[in-house]
């Protein structure tokens, strides 16, 4: 064929197929921030899609950058079963609470520390399927509050409500009192006559 006769030929998929089809990628779906209370434990949700069936070889990374940007630290692997990490500041504390059937991938981590401030990254591997978006969730803990805006508003509304029926007791109170007296002023008024 000629060059002529080359591009006067259709455009097949088979020609082009990367040009048509966009690449095959997982894409993963987290909370972009999240509060937890210091001593709680906490399920971080992520879970993902992917447009290849699961396969055997499906594997989740979930890593951890503390808020000094110091390096990356392992959270938890998974691959065909749950991996628990042998070291560092999260053993003993991750479990897995994913379902990979239903595309979850979540982990819970237990007793969180002001030290567990930070960013977490959850990457889905789903063979084809190896890149794509790596989830991003920053977590923030935060002390036990004593006295929180629902305690606040608890006993305002407990003030207003004993406030009310102290109100309510004195006018019944002081209206007995006036119809007793009045009572006595008729009776007063009845015997001099």
């Amino acid at each position: 064929l000629t060059p002529r006769q080359q591009l006067s030929l259709p455009l097949t998929p088979a020609v082009f197929p990367a040009a048509l089809w966009p690449a095959a990628a997982v894409e993963v779906y987290t909370s972009k921030e999240v509060d937890a209370v210091n001593g709680t434990n906490l399920r971080l949700k992520c879970t993902f899609s992917s447009s290849s069936p699961i396969s055997q070889h499906l594997s989740v990374t979930w890593n951890f950058q503390p808020e000094d940007l110091s390096s990356h630290e392992p959270v938890f692997y998974y691959l065909k079963e749950p991996y628990k990490l042998s070291a560092g500041r999260f053993k003993e504390r991750v479990t897995w609470d994913g379902n990979i059937e239903r595309n979850d991938v979540s982990i819970v981590i237990w007793n969180l520390q002001p030290t567990d401030n930070g960013t977490f990254t959850c990457q889905v591997k789903n063979p084809p399927d190896v890149d794509g978006t790596i989830g991003e969730v920053r977590l923030r803990v935060v002390q036990k509050v004593h006295f929180s805006e629902i305690h606040f508003l608890a006993v305002a509304i407990g003030s207003a409500c004993v406030l009310m029926i102290i109100v309510v007791t004195v006018v019944i109170i002081c209206r007995h009192h006036q119809k007793k007296a009045q009572e006595k002023r008729i009776k007063v008024a009845d015997t001099e006559l």
